[in-house]
């Protein structure tokens, strides 16, 4: 079988040739094959994206060719994951989502659109909404650019949803600077809390006297394995994610028996590209270190939006007040 972008990372080390051809380009940058072992199952087009920019998609266009005598062969069957979208699950349904413009949250939207629903895309970037809006032309999409830590901003994404507001997945996040709590500043403490933390109680807290009068709806927070273990980031970050389980927990005790379901998933490595924020601390990132080498695989976003889009679809209708840890098994190391 021929060597693509979508053949897995897996696939090219593996082959005599792609073997060699990763081999080398990581050579060039003092890499060891090794370092990919948590994202053999991914495609090789994914690095393009968890490069952050250093790896242009003609470097992966360059690669596909060396592989093929020069040519770029259409694209088989995928052996890895291949999403596969449930026509009409979310049809006459409105679902808010933030962080809409990239990673996980428009991995979510674009899945919700193209299984019918109406989304409200919000985020932060209105020209990455704007291309979303572009991408999924045909489909139900309305965007909303605004920060979600002002509450006008929360306000103008409840009015965009209308009277009807089925879901909400808050999705929106930041990381922290690995920092530990000594050297935590004020700064990144309220930035981290304020978006990953506050944004999205206030969100809730808004859409739920609509739920609770039409008597059913379903919340989805993203939380993180920083949600569930010690060792995954720093403070600011780690704090953040365990009260978002605690918010959604909450949420699910006192809403349950009014139809609303509220639920969590904790994504472990995800190779979304998301910058990390400068002035990483030396300290936090050496502890840290070895634990993350650890991750047994990372997932991509839409491995992550199966998972959201189902907790939010009524096939979920008996879950309620579940962490689910979406992270490759990380979490039971």
């Amino acid at each position: 079988m021929a060597l693509t972008a979508h053949s897995t990372i897996g696939d090219w080390l593996n082959d005599p040739i792609g073997g060699d051809l990763i081999k080398d380009l990581l050579a060039q940058s003092g890499a060891d094959p090794s370092q990919l072992t948590p994202v053999l199952g991914l495609p090789l087009q994914q690095l393009v994206v968890m490069s952050q920019g250093a790896m242009p998609q003609s470097v992966v266009d360059d690669l596909v060719r060396a592989a093929n005598g020069g040519e770029i062969p259409a694209d088989g069957e995928s052996a890895g994951w291949t999403e596969t979208i449930t026509p009409g699950r979310f049809a006459g349904k409105t679902v808010i989502v933030t962080g809409a413009a990239s990673g996980i949250g428009r991995a979510t939207a674009s899945r919700i659109a193209r299984e019918g629903g109406r989304v409200v895309a919000a985020d932060i970037s209105a020209d990455k909404l704007d291309a979303l809006t572009t991408e999924l032309a045909g489909h139900d999409v309305i965007i909303v650019a605004g920060d979600l830590t002002q509450q006008a901003s929360i306000d103008a994404v409840v009015a965009a949803a209308g009277d009807r507001i089925d879901a909400l997945a808050n999705v929106a996040g930041i990381n922290d600077d690995f920092s530990p709590a000594g050297e935590t500043t004020d700064a990144v403490w309220d930035r981290v809390i304020a978006i990953n933390l506050t944004a999205p109680f206030r969100l809730m807290r808004a859409v739920l006297p609509i739920m609770e009068a039409a008597g059913r709806g379903a919340i989805l927070n993203v939380s993180s394995e920083a949600g569930l273990r010690g060792n995954a980031s720093g403070n600011a970050y780690t704090a953040s994610k365990h009260g978002i389980i605690g918010v959604t927990k909450s949420a699910a005790f006192m809403y349950g028996p009014k139809g609303i379901r509220v639920n969590s998933v904790a994504p472990g490595g995800v190779a979304t590209g998301i910058p990390m924020p400068p002035n990483m601390s030396e300290y936090g990132s050496g502890r840290l270190a070895p634990f993350q080498q650890a991750i047994p695989t990372v997932a991509t976003a839409e491995h992550l939006a199966a998972s959201i889009t189902f907790l939010l679809s009524d096939d979920a209708v008996n879950i309620n007040g579940a962490i689910l840890a979406s992270d490759g098994g990380w979490s039971v190391q």
